[in-house]
């Protein structure tokens, strides 16, 4: 009901005066004007126009308190129907309130009336008018109509680049963040005309330092061809690997069609305040991580098939990788899978190369977590980054017809209230069932789907691939649910869709499918500040399969989960920007921050700026809390390494901890992969765990070690560092000196000796080691695993009766207890394979096809080691094979391995049991090939397998030995066995005994 303010102000003067306080009433002439004074209850517009709010209620709030208009307040459950009766009278009566209000202001300029969720209107007016409006009857309150900046969009603000004291601001400023750095970006190509590519404005010095190193050409390719600028300074694409695989969408030119190599070079590079909208609606302004650094456009990944996704060849990579480090680059972005086992095949051996030539290399540590031991890429001299959450989420609300509500993620435009069904309830006849709940591709049916909204499990086929199906189908929404933990993703869906995690699945499709005429209604996408980071669950985890566990993988994390850049118009759905998720899109903003500092210290090794960045990493969330994983679990170093990177730190790291090109050598020729007489162990060759790396990891402590440290003073001024311990339970750790003192350019050495002191056996404690000045805090994460015994991983023998001593070292003190398992031939599996692929598996949808065998093995219930193999003397020289391993019939990945060869194994320690799904590659070689999959499960001894002594006495890290002994074998067949080490009580180890006769 409109209320009258004179009264209000009269009482005001009354009580005013009756305190003795003056009041003036008129007391400026119209002849003498006098200065505004602001009103205290308005603020002044900047932009010349104020929204006015009436004394009434809007029309949802409306509860009938003035005679003559009925209400229409908008009661729960029920919708506002504009054109009822009481809501075009209500209405009208509004309108007379804001004439009314308006008639005390003449020569206003109205720009806007409210009348539904708020009662007033908006107009252009001065600021006397305002207050004068303010203080007229009828008038609830009037506020400047402000120019309102959607929340920026970019990471640089959570990672701290922009902002008070952050890295943009020490490197000068954003027009000097990443100046005169070159990032290669070996991806799918880039579209050139998106404003994160533009033309920048640049000085002279910039441009002469990038002329002095740049040798590289911009290749306008022939289909769709590119043009460079100042911003894009190089563009090539390689494609004599691929030949003719890529789709005919595709373009030979480094112009990109899928849209993830837009994507990362945006992100690591892209320029400063570009204005990002997606779907209509308008996410902010976003800039790459190094807005002034040039970018080099190596195309080496192509689209092969409908879904856009990039596969490249080993044989264009490597050359894409040559190709950057000889045109000049400083740093490489590798947002590409591969091998987590190997240090040594052609990518590896590259980057090996690239680094000793000054290069930094970001490369994503894969995307087939949670598991353990699932992470790629572990070569020490890149850096392997893993996907967190940032605190920016993209959220969308499902409301179902029982009134009950779920967030979950989603970026659309919502949906009205509509029918809901299963999938499993809409599908064709004769539809696979399984293939039916995941919305596959030709399962649903258009009768039972059409204009409603459709409940999909997660799994195997794209997850935009779904809402694709069902909108194909007829539908206007999609519920996608996960089935297990896992990541909420914001994708560009082809309908309104919004993501719920698995612990509001059961209450989803109880509702759906136990209501007689379900609905719901899905809500726009809203971007909501969230606590940060979290692990992605499909980030590749630690520890690295290759190394034995004495470098910790990955190395850092940064934000790779609902990561919004610029994008094809395939990925984005005709326009311009997208969501992407994914280690891929956490790879550029390392690459990105690494052209940052190496902008403002260009002396600086590529060890030294992934040192600065890793030592200056952080282990706690927004809520000043540890890390966790995105399911609520707790997380560890295995899921984000060192921690998430914290750029503003890494400008001023105080100590480095650098290494060289003899050092890899070194770190590569003592783990084995490589014979004594190769050239990589020229000069000579290391424990893993003395690699000078900024993490210290032992993944086989016999008792106690020590290791050996040399840090590089980077600051301006000596500094007298203290180092203190945190966390790494049960063990004592020992450093020495117990004071560094450090000068500027120089390298300090110390020691860590790490001692089991209660730690459990056989499992991983974390902590930290941190040097403190009074300037400069230096963390090194702490990864320890105790072992039981150290032995070795595996020992080889030949014929059909021998015997292999097998040395040991005691992590205790006590009885040391020996049994063998096995020996058991090999189970083989054979099928033949044609026209081999040269592309990348697809690890999110696996299948069988005429280069991919699938072969199904049942490992018992019981089994404490399964090994899945191939072999390189089976196949002709130039066979390379690829063996993935699966849970039987669904999309969990247990392990893989992608060497450069047809020498592959994956090995499963305590697998859970039950059949499991494995599929063989046939990446090159012959076009036609007969391969043979090798495979054991070792469960109890078979009696041809023993071991002496059996028991013995043994000391905290003292060295002994047992002997494998075998007999009884059948010629030219393989064997596998294990050695299990047991002190009696919960320790345990083992040694794999290979035999082939």
């Amino acid at each position: 009901m409109t209320r009258k303010r004179p009264a209000i102000i009269a009482a005001t003067a009354l009580i005013a005066a009756a305190a003795g306080v003056p009041v003036l009433v008129n007391a400026a002439h119209a002849s003498q004007p006098t200065p505004t004074v602001a009103d205290p209850d308005v603020k002044r517009s900047a932009t010349g126009s104020y929204i006015v709010q009436l004394d009434d209620s809007p029309v949802a709030e409306y509860d009938g308190d003035i005679a003559g208009l009925a209400a229409t307040k908008v009661l729960p459950g029920a919708k506002l129907l504009k054109t009822a009766a009481p809501v075009v009278d209500y209405v009208k009566h509004l309108a007379n309130e804001r004439n009314a209000v308006l008639t005390k202001v003449p020569g206003i300029t109205k720009l806007y009336d409210y009348n539904y969720t708020y009662a007033g209107f908006s107009a252009e007016m001065s600021y006397d008018d305002a207050v004068k409006l303010a203080k007229s009857s009828g008038v609830k309150s009037v506020e400047p109509s402000e120019i309102e900046h959607a929340d920026t969009v970019d990471t640089p603000r959570f990672l701290g680049l922009s902002g008070k004291g952050g890295a943009w601001q020490q490197a000068g400023g954003v027009d000097k963040a990443g100046d005169g750095v070159i990032i290669g970006m070996i991806d799918s190509g880039y579209v050139p005309e998106r404003p994160s590519f533009a033309p920048m404005k640049t000085t002279k010095q910039s441009d002469a330092i990038v002329a002095k190193k740049w040798k590289g050409t911009c290749q306008a390719g022939e289909e769709a061809p590119v043009t460079c600028n100042n911003k894009v300074i190089g563009a090539r694409y390689f494609d004599k690997g691929i030949g003719n695989r890529p789709i005919p969408e595709e373009f030979r030119s480094p112009r990109d069609y899928g849209g993830h190599g837009t994507h990362t070079a945006s992100t690591a590079a892209g320029n400063n305040g570009v204005d990002m909208t997606v779907m209509g609606r308008d996410y902010g302004q976003g800039s790459g991580m190094a807005p002034h650094a040039r970018l080099a456009i190596y195309k080496a990944l192509w689209a092969v098939d409908a879904s856009g996704g990039g596969s490249g060849t080993d044989a264009d990579i490597v050359a894409a990788i040559d190709a950057a480090v000889s045109d000049g680059v400083d740093v490489i972005n590798y947002s590409i899978s591969g091998s987590g086992s190997t240090y040594v095949n052609a990518t590896g051996l590259a980057f090996l190369r690239a680094a000793k030539a000054g290069v930094f290399v970001a490369s994503s540590a894969g995307n087939t977590g949670p598991g353990e031991a699932t992470v790629g890429k572990t070569y020490p001299w890149v850096t392997s980054v893993a996907n967190g959450t940032h605190d920016r989420d993209i959220q969308t609300t499902v409301t179902l017809g029982n009134g009950k509500s779920y967030t979950g993620a989603g970026i659309g435009s919502g949906t009205p209230e509509a029918p809901v069904v299963l999938a499993k309830d809409a599908g064709l006849a004769g539809a696979n069932p399984t293939n039916l709940t995941l919305c596959q591709a030709g399962t649903l049916d258009p009768a039972k789907v059409k204009d409603k909204i459709v409940v999909c499990d997660r799994g195997v086929n794209a997850r935009a691939d779904k809402s694709l199906q069902v909108k194909n189908a007829g539908g206007i929404g999609m519920i996608l649910l996960n089935i297990v933990p896992g990541t909420l993703d914001a994708d560009l869906h082809a309908v309104p869709t919004v993501h719920l995690d698995d612990t509001k699945t059961a209450e989803v499709k109880a509702y759906v499918s136990g209501t007689a005429n379900p609905t719901a209604k899905i809500g726009a996408g809203t971007p909501v500040r969230v606590n940060a980071p979290m692990v992605a669950s499909s980030s590749s985890r630690g520890p690295s399969p290759a190394g034995n566990g004495d470098l910790l993988k990955p190395d850092i994390m940064a934000p790779g989960t609902n990561v919004l850049a610029a994008t094809t118009a395939f990925s984005a759905a005709g326009g311009e920007y997208a969501f992407m998720s994914g280690t891929s899109m956490a790879t550029p903003h390392i690459a990105g921050i690494a052209a940052v500092i190496k902008s403002a210290h260009p002396t600086w090794s590529p060890m030294a700026i992934k040192s600065a960045m890793m030592t200056t990493a952080t282990d706690k969330d927004t809520s000043g809390k540890p890390i966790k994983n995105d399911s609520g679990s707790a997380a560890n170093p295995f899921g984000y390494g060192a921690g998430e990177v914290q750029p503003k730190y890494g400008m001023d790291p105080g100590l480095v901890y650098d290494s060289t090109y003899t050092d890899w050598t070194k770190f590569v020729c003592g783990s084995g992969q490589v014979p004594s007489t190769h050239e990589l162990c020229a000069n000579g060759k290391i424990d893993l765990s003395d690699l000078n790396y900024p993490t210290i990891a032992i993944g086989d402590l016999a008792g106690k070690q020590t290791v050996t440290r040399t840090v590089t003073n980077v600051g301006k001024t000596p500094e007298v560092y203290f180092p203190t311990v945190e966390g790494a339970k049960g063990l004592k750790i020992t450093v020495s000196p117990k004071l560094l003192v450090t000068f500027p350019g120089r390298r300090t050495t110390y020691t860590v000796t790490i001692e089991n002191n209660g730690a459990p056996l056989e499992q991983y404690s974390f902590g930290k080691l941190v040097w403190k000045s009074a300037k400069h805090s230096v963390a090194s994460t702490l990864a320890i695993k105790p072992l039981t015994v150290k032995a070795p991983v595996q020992v080889k023998g030949t014929g059909t009766a021998g015997s292999v001593d097998v040395p040991v070292t005691a992590g205790y003190a006590g009885t040391l207890n020996t049994t063998a398992l096995g020996l058991n031939p090999a189970t083989v599996g054979e099928a033949t394979l044609r026209n081999p692929g040269g592309v990348s598996f697809p690890t999110t949808a696996p299948k069988a096809n005429d280069h991919v065998a699938k072969f199904t093995a049942d490992v018992p219930v019981g089994t404490t080691y399964a090994r899945f193999s191939t072999f390189d003397a089976d196949y002709p020289a130039g066979t390379d094979l690829d063996v993935f391993v699966y849970k039987a019939g669904t999309t969990t990945l247990l392990g893989s391995s992608t060497g450069g060869s047809a020498e592959e194994e994956v090995n499963l320690s305590q697998p859970a049991g039950g059949p499991v799904d494995v599929y063989v590659d046939l990446y090159a070689g012959a076009n036609e090939q007969q391969v043979k999959l090798n495979h054991w499960e070792l469960q109890k001894s078979t009696g041809n397998l023993t071991v002496t002594p059996a028991t013995q006495q043994v000391q905290v890290a003292g060295d002994t030995t047992v002997t494998a002994n075998w007999t009884g074998l059948t010629a030219g067949t393989r064997y596998l066995g294990q050695l299990h080490f047991s002190d009696g009580a919960d320790g345990s180890g083992n040694t794999v005994v290979r035999v082939d006769c």
